[in-house]
């Protein structure tokens, strides 16, 4: 007997129209009388010729038995790929996921939270800084139903290195695994593309910062100046200055530098110190000790023609003293000449020379922080970031300074 002895005018049905199989049924005899049935989904209409007597429970049972006859993908529908540009509710960066608050609450938080992201980490190239680039970048990127970002890509470049430093900032969210609160439309998660900003400003500076309750001018009429000069200040440091006694075991060689805030009634204050070489607590002691003494030596600095406080760099060399450590010193000295040399290659474009010379200095004095970031910051600017990130990253440990994080913040 046919399935469901139902007969499927083969006139009726395309030849492009593939067939599946059916179960068989035993049913109740058919009345002469025909009955026909339209099957929706095709478009020529075929029809199945069934009696009219056929019971209510046959005709159920055939719909449940046609169900298993139809084909595996019936229903199944392919993984929606759109992009949107607007929907009901915009990708918002995280932070600001309180439940008990309106989404334009959360928006609000959010933008805010973005743009405090942004400007703790965009660095101003100085290409852009020196050519007075000033403006707004735009980046472009897919928020996805997860919340992570894909297809980042810069459509408004103003010139300058502003484009890359902005994209760098997008970057630094993917490698940090940053996911914003995704998009939805009719009240289910979709890929967004979303545009930001970046804007790129250059400022006014005024002409002095605030450290405590000093104030430190950076601009003046006449500048901070030692008692005896550039010379005097090197011949009181060099007489005042203490190798400690124990360093001599090791030829421990290697600088510190001090900044140095000379304030209007001639007092000194020690505002930050930097130890390239890991140097440890007896050199620190040592130099603080000898800058400090220069206490009543200096004439203060002028800004509009009174007494303000200024600061000075002041670096201090500790060369050990000890006849055996003559080999260890000029292995030191010839280092610097050879970074010396290296940068004033890169400096005239000779790029691939320059940097072999800093690695040859570098081969000699492998942990100077000082070399480490001279190379780091040629690495940089020729945009090699993954060899910048590994001398910039060593330089951190050893003179833990923190001038760079945030160009640490695009290592991986």
């Amino acid at each position: 007997m046919s399935c469901f002895s139902a007969r499927l005018e083969e006139n009726n049905r395309p030849s492009s129209e593939p067939s599946y199989p059916c179960f068989t049924a035993q049913n109740p005899p058919l009345a002469a009388a025909e009955t026909r049935f339209w099957y929706p989904s095709s478009a020529q209409n075929p029809s199945f010729l069934i009696g009219p007597s056929i019971p209510q429970r046959v005709l159920m049972g055939l719909v449940v038995m046609l169900w298993f006859c139809l084909p595996a993908s019936y229903g199944q529908t392919a993984a929606d790929t759109t992009i949107f540009k607007i929907a009901e509710e915009m990708p918002r960066f995280p932070g600001c996921e309180n439940p008990d608050s309106s989404i334009q609450v959360r928006k609000k938080c959010a933008d805010q939270k973005l743009l405090e992201y942004i400007y703790r980490r965009v660095i101003y190239p100085v290409e852009a800084r020196d050519q007075g680039i000033e403006g707004t970048v735009v980046i472009s990127f897919v928020v996805e139903k997860d919340g992570s970002i894909t297809q980042p890509t810069v459509v408004r470049d103003i010139g300058g290195g502003t484009g890359p430093a902005a994209l760098r900032l997008v970057d630094a969210m993917q490698q940090e695994g940053i996911r914003w609160i995704p998009g939805r439309q009719a009240g289910l998660p979709v890929r967004i593309q979303f545009n930001l900003p970046v804007k790129f400003k250059l400022e006014i500076p005024l002409p002095y910062t605030l450290s405590g309750r000093d104030t430190i001018y950076v601009e003046y009429d006449k500048p901070l100046d030692y008692q005896g000069g550039a010379a005097g200040l090197e011949a009181y440091l060099g007489t005042r200055l203490k190798y400690p006694a124990e360093g001599n075991d090791s030829c421990r060689i290697g600088q510190i530098d001090i900044q140095l805030l000379v304030r209007p009634d001639n007092s000194v204050r020690i505002l930050n110190l930097v130890d390239y070489n890991n140097l440890g607590f007896d050199y620190w002691y040592e130099a603080i000790d000898a800058a400090t003494s220069t206490y009543g030596r200096w004439i203060p600095a002028q800004y509009g023609g009174r007494t303000v406080g200024s600061a000075l760099d002041v670096s201090l060399s500790f060369v050990p003293t000890a006849a055996t450590c003559a080999t260890a010193i000029a292995r030191h000295e010839q280092a610097f000449d050879l970074a010396e040399e290296g940068a004033a290659l890169f400096d005239a474009e000779k790029i691939d020379e320059g940097l072999a010379k800093m690695g040859e200095a570098l081969a000699l004095s492998p942990m100077d922080g000082k070399l480490l970031l001279l190379r780091g910051q040629a690495y940089l600017d020729v945009n090699r970031i993954e060899e910048a990130c590994a001398d910039l990253q060593l330089a951190r440990r050893i003179t833990l300074v923190d001038w760079f994080n945030g160009v640490l913040q695009l290592c991986r």
